[in-house]
């Protein structure tokens, strides 16, 4: 099968769809099909060669509490003619199908069979802001999706109530055999204290403050531990190193982003991984890596996390915006190593359910059926 994977955002810049997309090209492509990737990307994109395929130069636009990555232009549509028309595609697979311009207009021109997975949750989606007749131009253009998927309920009720139809939750996948415990710990972090990770952006909705603030409250209890942040964002960063410098908080470490072979080592390096989020995260891909790992993990109870956590077996959840129920739970833990132990192997069967061969079957059996669907309607 030739397939297009379409990304809106970045390409050159990291997140959590690009990393999707990029993980399902790699399966798809070792089963024998043939995959394209079509994304706008700030800069060259030499890791997989002539599968990637640039349309579009990408801007930052603040949407819903977040900075995309996406182009606006609105002269893409003679590319994205020549692509479609020399590649002839079996099936266009959007990835957040109606996020400006780059998906709208392959969706507006469709030139092949097209399904979309729709991955966001909670906020204002940025649709909202058109005027009726707008709204009218993207229920127009929804229609011309032949399958939609959502990566999990939460993600299923948020885009349902703007635009009602019928979805199949596929959710994100984590690659078992990038990130297991058999890998080697970051060695300067690997001196016998214990580690407390954060992996994420540094944007307020992931809540590394709120972890800054309950660390502040387990340092005095725990003199012997340290708090390591994995991710990027320099502008929050500035904000938190100064509340460190008023409160003299020791043993922060901020090691902005980590490549993609290097963060396996990183949750290798934790004894536990936090994910304070406030809200709006769709499913938590960030919670199965760490457990791949077999590390436990200290979240927040919101329902996309809970999707993929079960308090008290494979790690704790908290109430959002709780520094003192954040620090309780993360204190449990750092006295109880027999209970880190144990939820980190409770992790590592519940990471292997949404190991990408798995989730990548299901979505070529997803294409298999829209495709049949398409021939017996006509």
């Amino acid at each position: 099968m030739k397939i297009a994977l379409v990304s809106p955002y970045d390409f050159a810049s990291p997140g959590g769809v690009v990393s999707h997309i990029s993980c399902l090209e790699q399966q798809f492509t070792r089963l024998g099909h043939e995959v394209k990737i079509i994304a706008p990307a700030s800069k060259a994109v030499y890791t997989i060669g002539d599968r990637f395929i640039r349309i579009g130069t990408p801007r930052p636009i603040p949407v819903s509490g977040s900075i995309a990555r996406i182009t606006i232009s609105v002269r893409l549509e003679s590319q994205i003619k020549e692509v479609f028309e020399r590649e002839k595609f079996d099936i266009c697979h959007l990835h957040e199908p109606l996020m400006p311009t780059l998906c709208t207009t392959i969706l507006r021109l469709k030139k092949s069979p097209m399904v979309g997975t729709f991955h966001a949750s909670g906020g204002k989606p940025w649709y909202i802001m058109f005027s009726p007749i707008g709204k009218w131009y993207l229920d127009r253009w929804f229609r011309k999706l032949d399958g939609r998927i959502a990566v999990s309920q939460v993600a299923l009720n948020y885009v349902n109530k703007y635009f009602p139809a019928d979805y199949e939750i596929i959710p994100n996948g984590v690659d078992t055999k990038h990130f297991h415990e058999g890998i080697t710990p970051i060695e300067r972090f690997n001196d016998g204290k214990t580690n407390i990770l954060f992996v994420g952006r540094l944007e307020k909705r992931k809540g590394f403050e709120y972890l800054l603030e309950a660390y502040k409250l387990i340092k005095p209890e725990v003199p012997d531990c340290r708090l390591i942040q994995v991710g990027p964002g320099v502008r929050r960063r500035k904000k938190c190193e100064k509340y460190i410098r008023r409160y003299s908080i020791p043993d922060v470490n901020f090691t902005g982003y980590a490549t993609y072979p290097d963060l396996p080592r990183y949750y290798k390096t934790a004894d536990i991984v936090c994910f304070p989020a406030t809200g709006r995260e769709s499913q938590g891909i960030v919670l199965l890596e760490a457990m791949a790992v077999g590390k436990p993990v200290v979240a927040s109870n919101i329902d996309g996390y809970s999707s993929v956590l079960t308090d008290g077996v494979e790690g704790i959840a908290v109430p959002p915006k709780e520094p003192e129920k954040l620090a309780e739970a993360v204190l449990r833990l750092i006295k109880n190593k027999q209970l880190r132990e144990q939820m980190g192997n409770r992790g590592k069967p519940r990471a292997q359910q949404y190991d990408w061969p798995i989730i990548a079957g299901k979505i070529l059996d997803f294409y298999n059926r829209t495709l049949e669907n398409i021939k017996q309607s006509k």
